[in-house]
């Protein structure tokens, strides 16, 4: 990875995840990214639980390695979609890291994942669960419905992705902000690659660890949103 000097924003939408919250920013912190600032944004979802508590401390006393923590309050839960568009809105940094809160992706990653940005040889930078990292074994449904959804979002970007739905993305700041998106739930992982497409975005996936969640443990993404994900792509495709 190229020496990096500049500021990374961490950009964390939070629902209900009280759990993790606090050890995802200390692993952020812990993460070495030489002389970069690590700023991380944290969108409160409408969290029911104690999450929003937890997001106040580290706001107020950030942990080593963190530089600076902005906190955003939604007052009722608006999606995935909705919370990092608004993380986006007040980032500051030179890259943005997409940073799911449940610890299903690991900061220890994130090297990895902005080196094609710091080498200038992209614009963004999608993690990918099938290029050979460790993963958690689960469900095998959702497997197929995630490699079906990635083959139809590349049939309409042509892209070659092998990972379109993962959590885990990186990019140039200014061309996050561009891109103007406007999903409010999870369809916001297909209309990133479709913005990404029109605008002939230079596009690297690099191997991420996965520790997948059951849905006892908290997983939130349903078979809904995987038929909902049908519609986003034809939308974002083919109409502005």
């Amino acid at each position: 990875m190229a020496k990096l000097t500049a500021r990374v924003s961490f950009l964390i939408p939070v629902y209900n995840e009280e759990k993790t919250i606090i050890e995802v920013v200390r692993r952020i912190g812990a993460v070495d990214l030489g002389d970069a600032e690590k700023e991380v944004v944290l969108v409160d979802d409408g969290s029911r639980d104690g999450s929003l508590g937890w997001m106040r401390a580290v706001e107020k006393e950030p942990p080593a390695g963190v530089h600076l923590v902005k906190l955003m309050v939604q007052e009722r839960n608006r999606g995935k979609g909705a919370a990092v568009r608004a993380a986006i809105a007040i980032a500051t940094g030179e890259y943005a890291v997409i940073q799911d809160a449940d610890l299903e992706y690991d900061p220890k990653d994130v090297p990895v994942l902005i080196g094609p940005l710091l080498d200038g040889r992209a614009d963004a930078v999608f993690g990918s669960r099938f290029l050979g990292g460790p993963h958690r074994v689960l469900y095998f449904w959702h497997y197929v419905a995630n490699r079906s959804l990635t083959l139809l979002s590349n049939m309409l970007t042509n892209f070659n992705l092998s990972d379109m739905e993962v959590g885990y993305k990186a990019f140039r700041t200014d061309i996050l902000k561009r891109i103007a998106l406007r999903s409010e739930r999870f369809g916001i992982e297909p209309e990133i690659a479709a913005r990404l497409s029109r605008i002939d975005a230079r596009l690297y996936e690099v191997p991420v660890s996965y520790s997948g969640r059951t849905y006892a443990e908290g997983k939130k993404i349903t078979w809904r949103d995987g038929v909902a994900a049908l519609w986003w792509i034809f939308r974002y495709r083919f109409f502005r």
